[in-house]
């Protein structure tokens, strides 16, 4: 089976800062496929890689066979349909309701009829468990709430992929849970693929059809949960039994 998502040797430097040294990805169709590491060690600038806000020094990005890194901003912006993205704060647009911000892209990229946009409004709040909250403004929701709201925009316009840049941050383990099930359902019944950028190993192991841990700007291990559990590499282990003392040190 092809990779939906392919980078090869990508290398980014900010200044005499080298971010991404020669990193190595390749995710398949179809999966949850979680990538883990410190803060501060470049996970955020790979995900911009791979939606095309960011290009490398060298290297390729490869999405749905495509080489993305020589597009134009207008041909990026075609690649970006294949994309939902639900950030880290669920980034809500504040003078809007629920049902506006969820309409949004329908709104900007398709000619759907005012009806047919409220149809997919519903059906996707229904599918995060938000029914009846359209008319709620996000500063009336609870954090779960506002990345539920997030996450049924990502999925406005049934992409093929789902990013999700650490999406239990900030919750409490029952809402994390709620989260970690609706990243689940994303794949099964959107038959979406789910990239998920996160430091939560609880939420890891939960999820992860594949885990890649991000170190020095390499994939360092890749594997099921389990594979990862049993890495030998004392880097990884440090990291997701969360130990102070090992190879990692803290800047």
């Amino acid at each position: 089976m092809e990779p939906i998502i392919e980078l090869k040797n990508i290398r980014k430097r900010f200044g005499d800062h080298e971010v991404l040294k020669g990193l190595e990805l390749a995710i398949r169709p179809g999966t949850v496929s979680v990538i883990i590491g410190g803060s501060g060690g470049g996970k955020s600038v790979l995900l911009k890689h791979v939606i095309g806000l960011l290009k490398p020094d060298e290297g390729q990005v490869f999405v749905d066979g495509q080489d993305t890194v020589p597009l134009s901003e207008r041909e990026l912006t075609e690649i970006r349909k294949k994309f939902g993205v639900l950030f880290q704060e669920a980034a809500l647009f504040d003078s809007m309701n629920v049902e506006e911000n969820v309409a949004f892209p329908l709104v900007e990229h398709t000619k759907l009829s005012a009806a047919e946009i409220q149809r997919v409004v519903a059906e996707k709040l229904a599918s995060v468990g938000l029914s009846g909250q359209g008319p709620k403004m996000p500063s009336e929701l609870s954090g779960g709430m506002r990345k539920r709201v997030g996450l049924a925009r990502a999925v406005a316009l049934d992409p093929k992929i789902v990013l999700f840049d650490e999406p239990t941050s900030g919750l409490d383990p029952v809402m994390g849970a709620n989260i970690n099930d609706l990243i689940l359902r994303t794949r099964d019944e959107f038959g979406a693929t789910c990239v998920v950028i996160s430091h939560d190993i609880q939420a890891t192991f939960a999820i992860a059809d594949e885990i890649f841990m991000l170190y020095d700007g390499k994939i360092i291990a890749s594997g099921t949960p389990e594979s990862i559990k049993d890495s030998q590499d004392p880097v990884v282990q440090q990291f997701i039994q969360g130990k102070a003392e090992g190879p990692i040190q803290i800047a």
